[in-house]
């Protein structure tokens, strides 16, 4: 299956970008088909050397079956060459890291603690019912085991 993807290249701590096409079975940064642009993320958003795309080469390989990944898609979307995927709902992304934590803390141990006090309650009685029966149910059949040995051994 063709993909159009991003294949990174640059220094360390210094990304930059290929948009490639190629199979999704060859690897991140190995082989392609083509290359049909780049992506260098370092430089400010509205700097035009930021995405460069070959629009024609791009909508060919998407009329010939390449899907574009997720992030590739996004950057296609900006440039108005492919429909802007739909955005994920992530709620926590607007609240500062520190709250999110405390919220999550405060959040699990208030619902931890009212979820435990009662299926604790709950559950002994429900699980002690049954113990109660099947001890009596099998202490039957062993006495009624142990004689026929019993008998046996007197013989």
């Amino acid at each position: 299956m063709l993909k159009i993807r991003l294949s990174m290249g640059g220094a360390k701590k210094r990304p930059v970008y290929k948009i490639v096409i190629a199979d999704s079975r060859f690897p991140r940064d190995g082989r392609f088909i083509e290359k049909v642009g780049f992506f260098n993320p370092l430089l400010p958003k509205t700097k035009k050397e930021r995405v460069n795309l070959e629009v024609e080469r791009i909508k060919h390989w998407i009329s010939k079956g390449a899907k574009p990944t997720l992030r590739v898609s996004r950057i296609l979307g900006e440039a108005e060459v492919y429909p802007m995927p739909p955005k994920g709902n992530n709620p926590l992304k607007a609240i500062p890291k520190k709250d999110r934590n405390k919220d999550k803390s405060e959040g699990e141990k208030t619902v931890a603690e009212g979820a435990k006090a009662e299926p604790k309650k709950e559950e002994p009685k429900k699980e002690a019912e049954p113990k109660k029966e099947e001890p009596k149910k099998e202490a039957e059949p062993k006495k009624e085991a142990e004689p026929k040995k019993e008998e046996p051994k007197k013989e």
